[in-house]
C-alpha cells in the first residue's frame, strides 16, 4: 500500500486552488485542487485558509487519523495521504500540510450528492432514512451514524455523502465514506483549548440524517442493526499517531486519542445495553 504520509517537503506550487466556503459557520474557506497525471486523477485539499491568517488548523491531519481509524475498524472509506509541501495561493507561497486522495469512481460512473439524489428519487413523505432503506443502503447509513459519533463529525451534510451511478444506469451505490476534516478536535487551535475540551460532550453537528446530535443519531440505529466493527485496542494509539510528532502537539495527540478511546468505550457500552 502507498505510504499514507510524505514528511519530506514536496514542491507542489503548480497546483491551482479554488475556494470552497466552510459549511461549519466559522470564518475562512477550504481550498481544493486536482491533477490528472499519467491517467491518475487525484484531489487535494488544505486545512482552513483565509487571506489574513493563511493556512490554520489541522483538518488535513484529522483526515489521516480518521483514515487510519476506519482501517482499524474495517470500514470502507476513502484513503487520504498527508503531504508536507510548498504550495502557492495567489502570489504567496505557504509551507503546509495538505491531503490527497484518488478518484473513487469506477470507470463509467458519475457522482451525485445524496441530498440531490434524494430530491430526484424520493417518494412523497419519505424521510432520508426511509429513502436509503428502500434503496438498500440502510446498513451503510447505520455504520456512518456510528462512525460520526466516534469521531464527533460536525459536517455530514447531504453533499458529504455521494451516490455513484453507472452511465448505463444499471448500478447505483453509495461512495466510500469521505471528508472527516471537521471532526475530533478541529476547533481547538491551541493546547489550552485542547486541554479544556470535554471529549464526551455532545456538540451541534450539521447532518443530513436525524438531529444535530451525534448521540441522538446513534440511538436512531435499531438494536439489531448496530454495526459490528473490528475492535479498537489501546495499543492502536500508536498506529493512529504514527509520524505525527512535530506535526501536531503531543497535547493534541493525547486529547484526540482520549476522545476516540472514550467514545469507543461509550459506544461498546451502548451496544451492550440494548
Amino acid at each position: 500500500m502507498e505510504q499514507d504520509f510524505i514528511k519530506s517537503k514536496q514542491d507542489m506550487t503548480w497546483l491551482m486552488w479554488s475556494r470552497i466556503r466552510q459549511s461549519s459557520g466559522t470564518a475562512g474557506s477550504f481550498l481544493k485542487a486536482y491533477s490528472e497525471l499519467d491517467g491518475r486523477k487525484r484531489y487535494f485539499k488544505l486545512s482552513n485558509y483565509d487571506a489574513t491568517a493563511g493556512i490554520t488548523g489541522h483538518e488535513c491531519v484529522n483526515e489521516l487519523i480518521c483514515d487510519r481509524l476506519l482501517s482499524i475498524l474495517g470500514v470502507d472509506h476513502l484513503h487520504y495521504q498527508l503531504i508536507y509541501a510548498d504550495i502557492r495561493i495567489d502570489d504567496s507561497v505557504y509551507e503546509t500540510y495538505l491531503c490527497a486522495s484518488d478518484d473513487y469512481k469506477r470507470s463509467g460512473e458519475s457522482k451525485i450528492a445524496l441530498d440531490a439524489y434524494y430530491e430526484l428519487e424520493r417518494h412523497r413523505g419519505e424521510t432520508p432514512m426511509q429513502f436509503c432503506e428502500r434503496k438498500g443502503w440502510g446498513d451503510y447509513i447505520c455504520q456512518m451514524l456510528a462512525i460520526d459519533y466516534l469521531i464527533l463529525n460536525r459536517d455530514r451534510h447531504g453533499a458529504n455523502i455521494e451516490i455513484l451511478r453507472s452511465n448505463r444506469g444499471n448500478t447505483v451505490r453509495p461512495a466510500p465514506l469521505f471528508d472527516h476534516g471537521l471532526s475530533l478536535l478541529f476547533s481547538c487551535h491551541s493546547d489550552s483549548e485542547a486541554e479544556r475540551f470535554d471529549v464526551l460532550r455532545d456538540r451541534p453537528v450539521n447532518t443530513f440524517f436525524g438531529s444535530k446530535s451525534t448521540w441522538l443519531n446513534l440511538q436512531m440505529i435499531p438494536a439489531d442493526r448496530m454495526p459490528e466493527f473490528h475492535p479498537l485496542k489501546e495499543s492502536d494509539r500508536e498506529v493512529l499517531m504514527e509520524g505525527l510528532d512535530g506535526v501536531i502537539s503531543e497535547t493534541l495527540q493525547e486529547k484526540i486519542w482520549e476522545m476516540i478511546w472514550k467514545r469507543w468505550c461509550a459506544y461498546e457500552d451502548f451496544c451492550h445495553s440494548r
